[in-house]
């Protein structure tokens, strides 16, 4: 799943209506982190591509960085409700 979701990150980060719809009933924690982490993962993406790598490697790699992003985000929830 976090590898289909790493796909995603070739495009530019844009927020359309749809993401900001959505965004009314999310957490407050995803929503600080999300613009900054999608710019960040877009980069993330073009540099190796630009370097040459397989897109598959590429794509494995963001989904590496994905699971950091997913992680800091549950524990910053978590601590949060405590």
């Amino acid at each position: 799943m976090l590898t289909e979701a790493a796909w995603c990150y070739r495009f530019p980060a844009r927020k359309t209506a749809h993401l900001q719809r959505r965004a009314k009933t999310t957490p407050a924690i995803p929503c600080r982190r999300s613009p900054g982490s999608e710019k960040r993962l877009c980069g993330r993406y073009q540099h190796p591509m630009r370097a040459g790598k397989l897109k598959v490697q590429v794509c494995t790699a963001i989904a590496r960085e994905l699971t950091g992003f997913l992680w800091a985000v549950a524990c910053a929830v978590q601590a949060e409700a405590r």
